[in-house]
């Protein structure tokens, strides 16, 4: 015998259903405010950009900083670095106790949709719009 699925409850006769207008109407935020309110699920550059972005805006950020901007782990940020580093995008000196990073901005993007272009493209790009 094939089990029942619950049904959608309605509300009882005579109760007021609550529209988009109405919501909008008594204050209620609509999925478009709360979007702007709450950090997206995903965004159009990966992790590894959004380091290189910060490094190149700030080259003696310390990798916990990074991580708090980014919204991931210091652990995962080490490992991007370390990526960055042995894929020869960004060179790390030490400066005392503060390492010190240097984009390789003339390397190319590594997607072959975009390897036509350099990071140095990417971060004039996002520099632009400051």
């Amino acid at each position: 015998m094939p089990k029942k699925l619950p049904q959608k409850r309605r509300p009882p006769v005579g109760t007021a259903v609550a529209t988009p207008a109405s919501k909008k109407k008594a204050g209620v935020a609509s999925p478009a405010d709360s979007l702007a309110s709450r950090p997206p699920s995903w965004t159009f550059l990966t992790n590894h950009a959004h380091a290189i972005i910060l490094l190149s805006q700030e080259p003696s950020i310390i990798l916990r900083e990074v991580a708090v901007r980014i919204g991931i782990t210091e652990r995962a940020v080490q490992r991007i670095i370390a990526e960055l580093e042995e894929a020869g995008y960004i060179e790390k000196h030490k400066v005392g106790r503060q390492n010190h990073y240097r984009i390789l901005a003339s390397q190319p993007l590594r997607h072959p949709i975009e390897n036509h272009r350099t990071i140095g493209d990417l971060l004039d790009l996002i520099r632009r719009g400051r």
